[in-house]
């Protein structure tokens, strides 16, 4: 039975992902913040033997030996890690403060070089780990800030686990997905020009949704994509590699600045 770490498990993608993976027969420990929504994420997978939860800060110091520790304890390995925790609602360069910052980078780029340097000798041939990035580690994007720094980071961290523990049978790769359905991106969606810029520049019917990230990863996790190392696999419908407009867009009144 193969073993997967989930962080950021307790709602949105994490969530998604770590229901997928137990859909595919894997054992899943669930890491996140909200002990209720962890326990609702034990129940969906409704199978206990399998399933497995622990709820803390993952900045914190201890908190990636504890993480492997309660995955090896119980299963006895770890086949796959998917740093998924994450923040949203950054703000500019000139408008971000170091505590602000540091927050950012602590979550998003020193806690998983943390803990996948802690799980990485646990991990034998076949293994991944699956960093989860974003566009805007792609295209930088507006009002990125610290937001886009850690997720950047977070992709040159994937090329260097790829290349340095690729020899040994451990893959790396990035799932980079645009906007997407979740809590976090319901509240961002409400303002009118965040809402344009995704829906009228996205040459797709619709936004992303939980499952077309959880599949990815699941994927990249599976046999089908057991050469796949190194990569950004980027789930945003077009968004960031094309220049589409939508016809409402194309044919709006354009009011000078």
């Amino acid at each position: 039975m193969q073993v997967a770490i989930i962080t950021g498990a307790s709602s949105g993608i994490g969530f998604g992902c770590a229901t997928k993976l137990a859909e595919a027969g894997m054992a899943v420990l669930g890491v996140g913040r909200d002990k209720e929504r962890l326990a609702e994420l034990a129940q969906t997978i409704d199978a206990p033997d399998r399933v497995a939860t622990l709820a803390l800060d993952l900045t914190d110091d201890d908190a990636p030996q504890r993480i492997v520790d309660a995955a090896v304890t119980r299963w006895g390995k770890v086949d796959f890690l998917i740093n998924n925790a994450g923040v949203g609602s950054p703000k500019p360069l000139h408008e971000t403060d170091d505590e602000s910052l540091d927050y950012f980078l602590g979550l998003m780029l020193r806690a998983p070089f943390r803990l996948a340097r802690d799980v990485i000798p646990h991990m034998g041939p076949g293994s991944a780990i699956i960093n989860v990035t974003s566009t805007f580690a792609v295209v930088g994007g507006l009002r990125g800030g610290a937001y886009s720094a850690a997720k950047g980071g977070l992709t040159a961290l994937t090329t260097h686990i790829a290349c340095q523990y690729g020899a040994q049978g451990i893959r790396c790769n990035a799932v980079a997905p645009g906007v997407t359905l979740t809590p976090m991106v319901a509240t961002r969606l409400e303002d009118d020009r965040f809402r344009k810029i995704n829906t009228e520049m996205t040459p797709h019917q619709r936004l992303g949704r939980v499952e077309d990230v959880a599949s990815t990863v699941a994927f990249l996790c599976s046999e089908g994509g057991s050469f796949i190392n190194g990569q950004t696999i980027v789930v945003d419908g077009g968004w960031s590699s094309t220049k589409y407009l939508s016809d409402h867009a194309l044919n709006s009144d354009w009011v000078p600045r």
